[in-house]
């Protein structure tokens, strides 16, 4: 069962303290699934290939130094 969450509001009373406090009761997972969906459609916005999309992943080698 979906449930909606609303508030009504005039334009000159209107703050972000709705979007937080809905975001808030939100688990990491639906929170990271939302702004998935954000970047996947800011991508396609820009016409570019959802399967260019990928974290990206850095190498670093540390050796221990010689006395």
């Amino acid at each position: 069962m979906t449930q909606w969450k609303e508030r009504k509001t005039t334009l000159s009373q209107l703050d972000r303290s709705f979007d937080i406090e809905f975001w808030q009761e939100q688990e990491a997972s639906a929170r990271f699934a939302a702004a998935w969906e954000l970047v996947e459609f800011t991508w396609k916005f820009k016409g570019r290939n959802l399967d260019e999309l990928r974290l990206q992943r850095s190498v670093e080698s540390i050796q221990r130094g010689g006395h």
